[in-house]
């Protein structure tokens, strides 16, 4: 079986006894499930729609109101990547979307992606798929107190609503937080930043670790409000038209053709979606920010989002009277005051130690590597490694690094906190490296992610 796979083996074997127990039914405000999974993003959607179609019965846990994460309430409506690996629950939720607009032709409405989509029509797509799968209890604008092991090595978790404490056991846990939160608050060591060379062997790798991670973006959600419109917001605090004047001279990172420069029609046109709206993810003088906020408490990370939002907002400005698209307006389809997502497209997160770890020399030459992680792979991958850096000029260059192999492999070990019991991480939050990171965090590769985390808690 070899080493990697008789690791594999023991994990499985570990898991399935820790999740044998009798089922506990609940009384009154406990109840006991086979999985807990928190946070109903990408990943953590489609772990608990595989775990509950495998016969677990499921919690999922969400601190706001919608689910999806970045694919609906970070409003990042294009999908990149895996357009021809179309498989597994990422696959049902396009199809879904091609039943809604009507085809493939219907939603390749951007030149980024293969895949646009309404952020509104993405969520109700997948809380359908959430409600449809049987044994999942979601509990949204829901946040945790306390999580913590029970004598018998299963899991507690514990919140608050409406005055009472709640409690739920759980006999395995998935971590599918934006930014690991869960996996740190148990002491399960990680890395943040960027790797050094040194330690990562990888070629592109800077020759010494530092802590700076990719920018993040408040993506803003447009709608074209028709000729002779005007829907230009006040001048934000802080405008200064200086910071967004390389917008549309910019050159094209990913371009494999002639014709690499991009104008500013062909900026907007980057994420236009179904319906007359535009999707506004822009790394190039645009609304990326850099803020690395990923070990600051909850109400620090909030007041530091407010210049990431403004910042934003300051870019909407300089479309609407500098560029002139004053018909290009916010679109009031999130639940919040100012009609901006939900919460920031988080690009990278803590990367937890796991089993094993997955590495550009992985990806790259996958069949000459010491460890053949290859053969254990559960999710896969085929875009390139796409690293936002723009906002930090003192980051090391590391760009858009285009990987000619036809696809890559997510290994197992890779979801397994090393040496811990009964703990699966999924998300962004996976055993990578740095650069890989900006690779396995793009949306279909998440949602395998999740889907293979909702199974191996499902089979244990």
């Amino acid at each position: 079986m070899g080493r990697i796979g008789w690791r594999v083996f023991r994990l499985l074997l570990v898991l399935a006894v820790l999740g044998a127990g009798p089922r506990v039914e609940g009384q009154s405000r406990e109840q006991r499930y086979d999985v807990a999974i928190i946070g109903a993003g990408a990943s953590g959607t489609t772990a608990a729609i595989q775990a509950a179609r495998m016969g677990a019965r499921v919690l999922l846990v969400e601190e706001g109101p919608w689910v999806g994460g970045m694919l609906t309430a970070a409003g990042v409506t294009a999908i990149d990547g895996n357009h021809r690996l179309a498989g597994g629950l990422w696959g049902e939720f396009r199809d879904s979307l091609y039943a809604h607009y009507g085809g493939p032709e219907a939603v390749a409405t951007g030149w980024v992606s293969n895949t646009l989509f309404e952020p509104e029509v993405a969520q109700r797509i997948l809380r359908g798929m959430l409600d449809r799968a049987p044994g999942v209890d979601l509990q949204l604008n829901t946040s945790v107190r306390r999580i913590e092991r029970t004598p018998d090595s299963s899991w507690t978790v514990v919140w608050h609503s409406d005055g009472d404490s709640v409690t739920y056991t759980a006999s395995i846990l998935i971590d599918a937080s934006e930014l690991g939160d869960v996996a740190a608050a148990l002491g399960v060591p990680y890395d943040l930043g960027m790797d050094g060379r040194a330690e990562s062997s990888e070629a592109y790798a800077p020759e010494q670790a530092n802590d700076i991670i990719q920018d993040l973006t408040y993506v803003l959600t447009l709608r074209d409000y028709g000729p002779g419109a005007d829907r230009t917001i006040a001048r934000p605090a802080g405008y200064d038209p200086a910071a967004f004047a390389c917008v549309c001279s910019t050159r094209d990172p990913a371009a494999y053709d002639d014709d690499p420069r991009i104008d500013c029609d062909k900026m907007l046109a980057y994420g236009r979606l179904p319906n007359d709206r535009y999707m506004i993810n822009w790394p190039n003088c645009g609304n990326d920010y850099y803020l690395n906020l990923v070990e600051r408490t909850p109400p620090e990370r909030a007041e530091l989002l407010k210049e990431a939002k403004l910042h934003s907002l300051r870019f909407l400005y300089y479309l609407q009277t500098e560029l002139g698209y004053p018909n290009l307006g916010l679109d009031p389809t999130y639940p919040t005051a100012d009609s901006l997502p939900l919460l920031p497209y988080h690009r990278e997160s803590r990367r937890i130690h796991g089993e094993v770890r997955f590495d550009l020399n992985h990806l790259t030459e996958p069949f000459g590597q010491p460890d053949p992680l290859y053969r254990t792979a559960v999710a896969v991958g085929d875009y390139p490694i796409d690293h936002h850096h723009k906002m930090r000029p003192d980051a090391p260059e590391i760009d858009f690094i285009k990987i000619r192999a036809p696809a890559y492999g997510i290994p197992l070990g890779a979801l397994i906190p090393r040496g811990e019991e009964g703990l699966i991480v999924a998300e962004k939050s996976i055993s990578v490296s740095n650069i890989v990171n900006g690779a396995t965090r793009l949306q279909p590769v998440v949602l395998g992610i999740g889907q293979a985390a909702g199974a191996l808690a499902a089979l244990a």
